[in-house]
């Protein structure tokens, strides 16, 4: 199989890395990620006129790319530069819309491609440890719509977002029934909505979250994602997404941690020569060169695999993430071992992408919720 990215890819990914590299360095980003905002919505509107949104979705969609490699691209680059802006919650919103939407719901990822609207997932609650069927938050029939019942927490850009999309259970006919699968139902909630209260903060590498509690929130019929009941699958599909994404990432903020390490070893010298050519420091990063080679491979097969029939393809997905867990945190841990006590310091880079890289492992479930995952499907798949 050939995994060599198509010219369109080259070419976005040039577009893409030369944008950040110019206008999104480090200082740049910093500013934003400690802003009141969490995100720059100038820099977002200037994301969507280069098209990086739309690469994440289908023509059908409006957009001109979507497949697995596509957003692996996007999010290669944007793991680059610690991009903060929403487009991981875009997309696994987007995704949830084009899979199981109504007309008028998939008419509105135009408005995501666009910048002109964010919309926001509001799935996991106090207490799950990234389960994705444990869901408490109800949703009740009230005439012809819904009223729901809950709480939500890191909820990613929640204060400046226009919608979430919320997982609420509507099958509560049975007490004990919070781990299951069926049942759960998607609804795309206004934020302004009345009973909807978001309280923000910061988050530890960079950018805001809040904890959103639904207070009788009630919404009209055509707030309901697809079927009622049927949002697990549709859930899913959308997080498979940003699973890729969140690897891809990942794999980019390894490629920028590398190279500000193996600089550094080039540079500092003690005994009157570089460290780098010290044996025991040379081991060391080639043992890190190497494991972020296996996390690509595992970003790629994960990407391949993002079509393919659900065993296959969450094995792959799952696969990849306890990868990237895994690798992300040695990659942190060695990169700023090898720099020493100036490795842990806020004005060095460094230290930022070594952050981010810790925190995607929490991210849509860390490395042993995946590990576990991995050897269920394989069970079932027996």
């Amino acid at each position: 199989m050939d995994f060599q990215h198509t010219e369109d890819r080259r070419m976005l990914a040039d577009t893409l890395n030369r944008f950040i590299t110019e206008q999104y360095g480090f200082n740049t980003r910093d500013t934003i990620a400690r802003s009141t905002e969490g995100f720059s919505a100038e820099m977002w509107q200037r994301f969507a006129e280069l098209g990086v949104i739309g690469a994440l979705f289908d023509e059908a969609d409006g957009g001109f790319g979507g497949a697995g490699f596509d957003v692996a691209v996007v999010f290669e680059a944007l793991g680059r530069g610690l991009v903060v802006e929403p487009f991981l919650d875009t997309l696994i919103v987007g995704r949830a819309l084009a899979h199981a939407g109504s007309e008028a719901q998939r008419a509105r990822i135009a408005s995501f491609i666009d910048g002109s609207q964010i919309a926001v997932l509001a799935h996991d609650e106090p207490g799950s440890h990234y389960e994705d069927a444990r869901v408490t938050t109800r949703a009740e029939k009230s005439g012809e719509g819904w009223v729901l019942q809950g709480a939500k927490g890191v909820v990613q850009h929640a204060e400046h977002a226009d919608a979430l999309l919320v997982s609420a259970r509507t099958a509560i006919d049975k007490p004990g029934n919070e781990f299951d699968e069926a049942g759960i139902s998607l609804f795309l909630v206004p934020r302004d909505a009345a009973g909807v209260s978001v309280r923000g903060y910061r988050k530890i590498d960079g950018g805001r979250a809040a904890e959103v509690t639904l207070d009788n929130v009630k919404v009209n019929a055509d707030a309901l994602i697809g079927r009622q009941g049927g949002g697990f699958a549709t859930l899913e599909h959308a997080r498979g997404y940003g699973i890729v994404a969140l690897a891809s990432e990942a794999v980019g903020a390894m490629d920028i941690a590398r190279d500000f390490t193996l600089e550094y070893l080039r540079t500092r010298k003690q005994f009157g020569a570089p460290i780098g050519s010290f044996q025991a420091l040379q081991h060391r990063m080639a043992d890190v060169l190497l494991e972020i080679e296996q996390a690509r491979s595992a970003v790629i097969n994960a990407a391949a695999a993002i079509d393919a029939p659900r065993a296959q393809r969450e094995r792959a997905l799952s696969a990849a993430k306890y990868t990237i867990g895994r690798i992300g945190a040695r990659v942190a841990e060695e990169a700023i071992q090898l720099h020493g006590g100036i490795g842990m310091t806020w004005e060095l880079p460094l230290a930022h992408y070594a952050k981010r890289l810790v925190m995607i492992d929490h991210q849509l479930g860390d490395e042993d919720h995946h590990l576990a995952r991995y050897i269920a499907l394989g069970r079932e798949a027996a």
